[in-house]
């Protein structure tokens, strides 16, 4: 997992990922995050947040906030996501995280996406599950993005958010077909399923 951080030894790295991009609702979330990499600073566990159970992921995320030297996480809105499209709302969250942090790093490395940056970066795919700093920022992308959704479920208890987070699971689908769309829907997203129930 420190591979990538080793090879750009003696640099300020910072990681970049996302939760988000595949749902039917809500936002994507973007979180950028700068580790210290001393030895006594790793944190054990860090992985792929879709590798790890909540429970570990809920742990994780609050020790990743305390030894951070900086994060941001960022919220990108379904209406932002219907208006410029998934990829794109993707890299301004990305990107608006990036200069969100209190320390401006030498080089940030991103999960697959390429982003408009002056800072030197490195995409990597699969970066979730090969840089330490990438693996940090998706447990933070992922906690925050599925507290988000347990919090939006009791506005809208007829979806059940809290369970699939938005995503197009058999009963959220059929939930939206028996009670339309809510302000949280992507309609871009959606509009196959609405289309399907008339």
């Amino acid at each position: 997992m420190l591979d990538y951080e080793r090879k750009f030894k003696g640099k300020v790295i910072a990681g970049i990922d996302e939760a988000g991009r595949g749902p039917l609702a809500g936002p994507v979330v973007c979180a950028c995050v700068i580790m210290p990499l001393e030895n006594d600073n790793i944190i054990e566990g860090i992985n792929d947040s879709k590798k790890l159970t909540e429970k570990k992921r809920e742990q994780l995320y609050d020790k990743i906030i305390d030894k951070a030297l900086s994060y941001a996480i960022v919220e990108i809105d379904e209406k932002t996501i219907d208006k410029i499209n998934i990829l794109n709302a993707t890299k301004l969250g990305m990107k608006k995280a990036l200069e969100t942090l209190k320390i401006k790093p030498d080089i940030v490395l991103i999960d697959a996406v390429k982003i408009e940056t002056e800072i030197m970066q490195e995409n990597i795919i699969k970066g979730d599950a090969k840089s330490y700093n990438i693996a940090a920022a998706s447990i933070l992308a992922k906690v925050y993005r599925d507290r988000l959704m347990k919090d939006l479920s009791k506005k809208h208890p007829e979806y059940n958010f809290a369970k699939h987070k938005g995503y197009g699971t058999k009963e959220h689908i059929d939930n939206l077909k028996k009670y339309g769309k809510c302000p949280l829907h992507r309609e871009t997203f959606i509009k196959n399923f609405i289309e399907n129930k008339k």
